[in-house]
């Protein structure tokens, strides 16, 4: 039974569940899920290895690790709401959620989407300051400017999201409640709605906008500034190491751009692509990038990776002094 909210234009129908379709009628979709999982996995172990090694090794205390971290928290945090919870629920065949409960997967899985997006985007302002302007790279390019760059993105990201899940409030769902995505995803349940969906589908233009298609612009706008500042570099090898200092962020703007660029232009080039088809591409672009995030900034920046040898180092040596004291001591 639908529960109705009495205002004075309209009377709002909410149903108390949504039935969250996923892969539907796809042969083996159990190791599909299960497969996310094992990616689930692998990205808390490598965010958190990332962030542990970023907190405790101080010579990676900077403004552009500050980002890093961030991105790392982003990615646990963005996988974390969207992963255990549906791949759950389809395991085990229990595909109903509350209405409140979506909202809020709805609000926690878009926000950290967002902040990749804008994570990169600062990586990049990064990036072009060190190569364009290297002298004033440390005056520029501060903690207290990344962290206020970084929170600005958070109160941008938190409004964005925020607008669009308080439209959904007011809509009224009369008719079908099964949401053809794999979460409870904003475009798949706002059309689902019997009356004006209009503001949300324009939030939904807005998010493309402000999350995919400026980040992405900006991002390259960027990269054409840091190719011209290297044309004017004329030694070979200061050339390289710039270059080198680009390709962990150049290697995760494709990963993360890449396969939702690749969605939306079978979209529009596609008069139809099949359900499943959409989901599989979505959730990949969603959770394989967080998965590989960390091990590109782990084995192609040297910085991160010198430090985890030494944190390492440093474990093991704290390892065996304990292992030699509790010697002595039966001795």
């Amino acid at each position: 039974m639908t529960s109705m909210v009495f205002n004075e234009n309209a009377t709002l129908i909410r149903p108390p569940t949504f039935y969250i379709s996923g892969l539907y009628n796809m042969p083996h979709a159990k190791y599909y899920y299960m497969f996310l999982c094992f990616v689930y996995a692998v990205t808390v172990l490598g965010n958190s290895l990332i962030m542990v090694t970023i907190y405790m090794a101080h010579t990676l205390h900077t403004a552009k690790y500050i980002a890093v971290f961030n991105l790392a928290l982003s990615d646990l945090c963005g996988s974390s709401a969207l992963i255990p919870k549906y791949a759950a629920m389809l395991l085990y065949e229990n595909q109903y959620i509350s209405y409140v409960d979506c909202l809020a997967s709805m609000f926690f899985v878009f926000l950290f989407i967002i902040m990749q997006s804008f994570t990169l985007l600062a990586l990049a302002f990064d990036r072009v300051i060190a190569i364009c302007f290297p002298l004033r790279y440390h005056a520029i390019v501060t903690k207290t400017t990344m962290t206020l760059i970084l929170g600005v993105m958070w109160i941008i990201s938190a409004a964005i999201i925020g607008v669009s899940v308080s439209l959904i409030t007011s809509l009224s769902f009369c008719m079908s409640t099964v949401v053809g995505s794999y979460f409870c995803d904003h475009g798949p349940i706002y059309r689902l709605a019997c009356n004006d969906n209009f503001p949300s589908y324009i939030m939904g233009k807005v998010y493309t906008a402000v999350v995919i298609c400026l980040p992405l612009i900006l991002i390259a706008l960027s990269y054409v500034c840091i190719g011209v500042a290297l044309l004017k570099i004329s030694h070979g090898a200061e050339r390289m190491k710039a270059v080198k200092t680009c390709t962990s962020h150049l290697m995760l703007v494709a990963m993360y751009y890449l396969p939702i660029c690749c969605v939306y232009i079978t979209a529009i080039v596609t008069t139809y692509i099949h359900p499943n088809t959409r989901i599989i591409n979505s959730a990949l672009a969603q959770t394989i990038p967080p998965m590989l995030n960390p091990i590109i900034y782990t084995l192609k920046t040297e910085e991160v990776l010198q430090s985890v040898k030494v944190l390492y180092n440093r474990i093991k040596l704290n390892f065996a002094t304990e292992e030699f004291m509790k010697i002595v001591m039966k001795n």
